[in-house]
């Protein structure tokens, strides 16, 4: 008898099943290694071909590889979220495996040649599928061809943050403190070509200063250096830096995004506070393999749909700081625009960075 294919819920259930999620999150860099042993592999037949999984029927691999950031919490902790109410909704149960190397590549290229049967796909991030496109020298794969998208997921806005005895207390302020002291000016981030560097590459051209980069291995002693005082300001994700903030450690001086932070929701964005347009941020979006069938992709939309819509994992993401994307970016043929344009926006401040990675 057929098995019952990617997204359905079986009449009768042999045993446990498994969604791997391999996590892959580049802002600030925390390598975070899982051991996987080696597991039995059966072959099963999902209706129109037959792969080799692991040792659980209707396995699924929900693949995101690599670099988790600061608290990976933002990056971790929404893919176990995602498992959870994805599971939910195809009665299947999720498991979380995290995949590091690469700058978040590693995960993602196993996702790009595994098998298009639906029972394998990456949640991607802007590291992932934009940020890498122009900063590896050698890229794994072509984020834009080596995929079939499904869905965007959230964003996560970064916000402006500097340590609490800079004279500035808002952007306009910031960025005249700046001008006049550049020379001597440094920001933090948590490690180059990280969101977290790029982000403020990106608000640095826009302001027109040119500050020191001082490059940390991971958001956690960035964050430490500038509550320390001996860098000048970071570009973070909300979520890592509301406590901070309330804590008085340090000043948040604006939300580098268009919408204000479900956070920090009483801090004006840089677009309210003159930088008409500005935006600076990290994503999450599901891709399957290239040669999915499309009605395989479907599938998938359609129940990450579903999850999107459900008030208590909204609510869940808000906590956050992170935003369910709007019903009309969640179609797999938004994603593919969508990451054809971020490729190409993050390609031109990555450029006039100079950094580049093996």
């Amino acid at each position: 008898m057929a098995e019952d294919g990617p997204c359905s819920s079986p009449a009768v259930r042999r045993g446990p099943v498994l969604l791997i999620i391999l996590v892959s999150y580049t802002m600030i860099v925390l390598d975070i290694s899982i051991v996987i042993t080696a597991l039995p592999k059966i072959h099963y037949t999902l209706g129109f071909s037959s792969t080799a999984l692991s040792w659980v029927q209707n396995a699924y691999l929900l693949t995101f590889g690599g670099l988790l950031l600061l608290g990976a919490r933002a990056g971790d902790v929404l893919g176990r979220i995602l498992a959870q109410y994805l599971g939910e909704t195809i009665g299947k149960q999720v498991i979380v495996d995290n995949v590091p190397g690469g700058g978040g590549m590693t995960g993602s290229l196993r996702v790009s040649q595994a098998a298009p049967d639906g029972y394998m796909f990456v949640l991607a991030s802007i590291g992932t599928h934009a940020l890498n496109q122009t900063l590896s020298k050698k890229p794994l794969y072509n984020a834009a061809t080596d995929f079939v998208p499904v869905a965007l997921i959230a964003d996560v806005g970064l916000v402006l943050i500097t340590r609490k005895d800079l004279p500035a207390n808002n952007l306009a302020e910031f960025i005249a403190y700046a001008k006049a002291n550049q020379g001597k000016m440094q920001f933090g981030s948590g490690g180059a070509g990280t969101s977290s560097h790029i982000g403020c590459v990106l608000l640095n051209q826009t302001i027109g200063v040119d500050t020191t980069h001082v490059p940390y291995r991971g958001g956690g002693p960035a964050m430490a250096d500038l509550f320390a005082g001996r860098v000048d300001y970071v570009c973070n994700i909300a979520s890592t830096v509301g406590q901070a903030v309330e804590g008085k450690q340090a000043k948040a001086i604006a939300a580098l995004t268009r919408e204000r932070s479900p956070i920090l929701p009483d801090l004006p964005t840089a677009h309210e506070q003159g930088l008409a347009g500005f935006d600076a941020y990290t994503w999450n979006a599901v891709f399957l393999p290239k040669g999915t069938p499309p009605a395989l992709a479907k599938k998938l939309n359609q129940a990450l749909v579903t999850v999107m819509g459900n008030p208590a994992f909204r609510e869940r993401l808000h906590t956050l700081g992170l935003i369910v994307v709007a019903p009309e970016r969640q179609t797999p043929a938004y994603l593919q625009t969508f990451v054809e344009s971020e490729i190409d926006k993050w390609a031109v401040p990555i450029k006039a960075s100079g950094v580049k990675e093996d």
